[in-house]
């Protein structure tokens, strides 16, 4: 819609797709919902009627004068730069483009560590190199200029101006972002598990949200500090999403969170208060990340702790080398002669990144012995073939491998985390299949419930499980060190293993998983999901008998008229009913790519803000950000990681504009703007 009379120039983009205005139906205008009788008007109000007109045409002709920069007060203060001032901006943008390109091609503006800076005996570095060579090829004249006018001493970009202007490039990039999140209001806020940079720890987040092209993504936005206390983690994240990125939280639709080890408390403080605070952010498990191994990354148990960081330098170890996966099938085909159908689907298991698989566990039992060989194999490394490294990396996965709280754990959480397998991979499935694994975790929770309630004949089938298989990897069945060390004299009776085990093990591992399944699943998440009714494949699958009215009232404010969803959805029913022969849209993407879907208004906003939810996948490119953000973090050593440059590597495609940045950090650091302040003599 464009309005005439606007003091801004409008003009279409050529990609601008035409959409019904009907700004007279929204509920909270009922007494203008009438159309009214048009009013025959009389010669003095058509005389005025004119003059308005005119008076709106003398209006846009100055805007466009403005516009042209005839009149434009602004235009003119820009024009009116003096030759000095020109150049300085020609100059900024010059090292803001090197910078962007480094950034974006995760290259550190400085190799060097402080120590070896000040010793003066080293190359320059990456920054300025880039800089001498981009004078020495030509084109560049305002930075030529401004290195021949400079002294021979001089500085003329110091580390402390090059993390400036670094975080003006992050922030000029994020905020393109943000704004197209606060067009379409509604988003999700994701996080991932906490990483080191610079000796510290920062909490990576992401947001996920349904673009203008119906486009599901989830991009990253930043890493926030994650020091402190639990309040004043959620008063510094709020105040983020808020008050630094111009978000309103009442529009957040979902969280969710991967988190591991000491932090996982933190994380589950912050997505417990989020909801209280904001009742429409439902806490969702992750699309991108198996339900099994989301639920045991947040045991706080030690044992549990050391299985999932041992699996992630498993995956690590056999990801050097392809000869380091031939010796691990080798050692599958010795352990499994006699059953060569099991060895070859253990193969095609190890093959892939099983480690993060709905059924790790199940994979890492069967395929422990046949690990444990390997390891000693490659330690042991009789004909050479292997560097010290690896050696040294496969040592340290044997000790883990051969001790027996690691085959308990292991043990406990395959048969615990057995009644959610299937469960959570049907949440990754099809929306068909994500729809009925909501209707089946009632009976989840029913099989662990009767597992907590029979804890004791339970735990004593694992145990015995977890000794057999023990023995067979000739490890002794004992109570862990450091547990014996600090209740052995306490006691001063002898600890059982089987006791031990079953009061730090499997009955606080059961609790755990019991526990994350009703805060993930509350009944607000599980009447979103039984919504997914409103596509078409799942509305015809179960014979378009469905009734989506009374699982919405949490989502009634986001519709443009609640009133009318009854009939509405009726409709919406008897179309897809009496379709014809068409197949079934079986997504909620595909759904709201249908030309129709604009004539049910409730309908469309209401899938627009379901598929907001992180527990639904993701389209093909929707989670690029998120596998960027992972390439990072593995191909850049936590000395050369930089919040900043990770920010313009992961967003390596964004557009980015010079001036913009130019103004921004003249604005932000306006002590830095002059001459002298820029080219700063060096003692």
């Amino acid at each position: 819609m464009i309005c005439k009379a606007s003091p801004y120039r409008t003009k279409l983009k050529d990609n601008a797709t035409p959409t019904i205005f009907d700004l007279t139906s929204h509920p909270n205008n009922p007494q203008c919902r009438q159309r009214k009788r048009i009013k025959e008007l009389s010669k003095a109000e058509a005389g005025q009627m004119k003059e308005r007109k005119k008076d709106s045409a003398d209006q846009s002709k100055t805007n466009t004068n403005y516009a042209e920069g005839q009149d434009d007060p602004e235009t003119n203060d820009t024009t009116q730069l003096t030759s000095k001032e020109k150049e300085h901006r020609e100059y900024l943008k010059s090292l803001f483009e090197v910078i962007v390109v480094l950034g974006k091609q995760n290259i550190p503006l400085n190799r060097h560590t402080k120590e070896v800076q000040e010793s003066k005996c080293l190359t320059p570095s990456n920054f300025k190199a880039l800089l001498e060579y981009r004078m020495n090829a030509g084109g560049d004249d305002a930075l030529r200029k401004r290195f021949e006018m400079s002294a021979m001493n001089a500085e003329c970009c110091t580390v402390t101006q090059q993390m400036q202007m670094m975080e003006v490039c992050e922030s000029c990039i994020r905020e393109e972002l943000l704004r197209e999140v606060r067009e379409v209001r509604f988003f999700s806020l994701v996080t991932d598990d906490v990483v080191e940079i610079s000796g510290e720890s920062h909490l990576p987040m992401f947001l996920r949200f349904l673009d203008q092209a119906n486009c599901l993504r989830e991009d990253f936005v930043g890493f926030l500090p994650f020091e402190g206390e639990d309040e004043i983690l959620m008063e510094r994240l709020l105040t983020e999403v808020t008050k630094k990125w111009g978000l309103n939280m009442d529009y957040c639709r979902g969280q969710a969170h991967f988190s591991s080890g000491v932090h996982s408390s933190k994380i589950k403080a912050i997505a417990t208060k989020l909801t209280e605070m904001y009742p429409t952010a439902v806490y969702t498990p992750r699309s991108t990340c198996a339900l099994n191994a989301s639920l045991a990354s947040g045991v706080a148990l030690t044992g549990v702790q050391i299985v999932m960081s041992t699996f992630k330098k498993i995956e690590s170890f056999f990801n050097e080398a392809s000869s380091l996966q031939l010796e691990l099938e080798n050692a599958i085909s010795i352990f499994y002669q006699g059953n060569e159908e099991k060895a070859n689907d253990l193969k095609e298991a190890c093959r892939t990144n099983w480690t993060v698989r709905h059924d790790a566990f199940e994979v890492a039992v069967d395929v422990l012995e046949s690990l444990l060989l390997c390891m000693d194999s490659v330690h042991d490394n009789e004909d050479l073939r292997w560097s010290d490294q690896v050696t040294n990396d496969a040592l340290e996965i044997s000790e883990a491998l051969a001790d027996f709280e690691f085959v308990a754990t292991l043990v406990v959480l395959k048969n615990t985390l057995s009644f959610t397998r299937a469960f959570g991979k049907n949440l990754q499935g099809p929306t068909m299949d994500v729809y009925f694994a909501a209707n089946s975790l009632t009976a989840v929770l029913h099989s662990l419930n009767e597992v907590s309630d029979n804890i004791d004949v339970y735990h004593e089938f694992w145990f015995e499980e977890a000794v057999n298989l023990a023995a067979a990897l000739e490890i002794p069945v004992k109570v862990p060190r450091l547990y014996l060390r600090k209740h052995h004299a306490e006691s001063g009776t002898e600890i059982q293993p089987e006791s031990y085990f079953k009061e730090h093990l499997t009955a606080p591992v059961v609790s755990h998983v019991i526990n994350e399944l009703n805060d993930l699943f509350s009944e607000n998440h599980l009447n979103a999901l039984r919504c997914l009714t409103l596509v078409p494949a799942v509305m015809g699958q179960l014979k378009f008998n469905t009734s989506e009215e009374n699982n919405v009232e949490m989502y009634r404010s986001d519709l443009p008229n609640a009133d009318t969803l009854p009939t509405e959805l009726h409709c919406w029913r008897v179309k897809w009913k009496h379709r014809g022969k068409v197949t079934l849209p079986s997504t909620v993407h595909e759904t709201l790519q249908l030309a129709e879907v604009k004539f049910f208004p409730n309908v469309l906003a209401f899938l627009r803000v379901l598929c907001n939810l992180p527990v639904l996948s993701l389209d093909v490119d929707g989670d690029a950000s998120r596998k960027r953000f992972q390439m990072y973090l593995e191909n850049t050593p936590d000395k050369h990681r930089s919040k900043s440059l990770a920010f313009l590597n992961i967003h390596y495609n964004a557009r980015h504009d010079l001036d913009i940045m130019v103004d921004s950090y003249i604005k932000m650091y306006p002590e830095n703007e002059s001459y002298e302040k820029v080219c700063q003599p060096v003692d």
